[in-house]
């Protein structure tokens, strides 16, 4: 009896292994459909086979980052005890076994780059770049989770990752502007140090916060604060100039993303902000609102020409009496 109570005991929790596999962070990979947005606009392929496409690729991301996060947890447990809300995870409460959390990424991972396997080598490439960043960012001795700067840098590469996705599953043939692409990671990058931020003050010790996540030891409020002002800066700077550079209408949103922009940050800068867990974002009613109607408005813009705008794009010289 004493043999089959420790037999039961070593048995996995079907529920610990759903919550490690994190679907709640799915929403997550909403970052993947505007790649496939602005390809369906350039290309004019939105048929229904191709809307289908993207539906199986958003299950193969959801998929690739499921196992991804399934290790992320199995590696941290022993750091999210020091974290006042990740402490009671599966893993943090030692209810995790490596074997099955081994068994659990490698399926989550076949499955997921199986059927990216179906919908084109550009896609398939990027979806094991993504899982290989994952490899990256959790696993030692790289593990770039645990360096300053660098850990924000190299997780919020997913969301450029993400979109081209997007955008492989609908133009494979081209690249997409770098000028997005960069302006995605750097837009990843604000949203990721803000989330560093709100951790960091949650936490309310440093000396705490180093023992929770090692790259705590050598940031401070202000670094983290300062940083997401420049990934902010460059983030703006570079939507400009994919904006202004592939249609001058899309000039007029401007003032939305910055909006957007501003607006996050006063929510990260709140005492327990939705900032720490992105993926309840959504609980900010006004805020999903916001960026809803900002949607619409880059909607609109992509089809409405405007010409009078046209004309910032001319060069003039101005004559000057003497």
């Amino acid at each position: 009896m004493a043999a089959q109570d420790r037999a039961v005991a070593t048995m996995p929790r079907l529920d610990d292994h759903i919550r490690i596999a994190r679907p709640d962070h799915w929403v997550k990979n909403v970052f993947m459909l505007p790649g496939a947005a602005v390809a369906m606009a350039l290309s004019g392929r939105a048929d229904a086979g191709t809307i289908g496409m993207v539906a199986a690729a958003l299950v193969a991301l959801c998929l690739i980052a499921s196992a991804n996060y399934t290790i992320n947890e199995y590696l941290d447990a022993r750091f999210d005890r020091h974290h006042p809300l990740k402490q009671s995870r599966p893993g943090a409460q030692g209810r995790l076994q490596a074997r099955w959390v081994l068994l659990q990424y490698f399926v989550l991972a076949a499955a997921g780059l199986g059927i990216a396997q179906l919908l084109g080598a550009p896609f398939a490439l990027t979806a094991a770049a993504l899982l290989a960043m994952g490899v990256a960012y959790n696993v030692p001795p790289v593990r770039t989770k645990d360096r300053a700067y660098l850990d924000v840098l190299s997780e919020s590469i997913n969301n450029p990752l993400r979109l081209l996705m997007g955008w492989f599953v609908v133009l494979p043939e081209a690249l997409p502007p770098a000028s997005l692409l960069m302006a995605y990671w750097m837009g990843g990058a604000f949203l990721m140090a803000m989330k560093r931020y709100s951790e960091f003050r949650r936490i309310g010790d440093p000396a705490r916060a180093g023992l929770y996540r090692r790259s705590f030891r050598h940031y401070t409020e202000e670094t983290l604060l300062l940083s997401s002002f420049f990934y902010a800066l460059l983030a703006s700077f570079l939507l400009g100039v994919f904006l202004v550079k592939y249609r001058i209408e899309y000039l007029l949103s401007l003032p939305l993303f910055a909006a957007l922009f501003t607006w996050y940050l006063a929510i990260a800068l709140r005492a327990d902000s939705a900032a720490q867990a992105p993926e309840k974002l959504h609980r900010e009613g006004r805020f999903m609102a916001f960026v809803g109607v900002l949607s619409v408005a880059v909607a609109v813009l992509t089809f409405l020409d405007l010409p009078v705008l046209h004309v910032l794009m001319e060069p003039w010289l101005i004559g000057i009496g003497r």
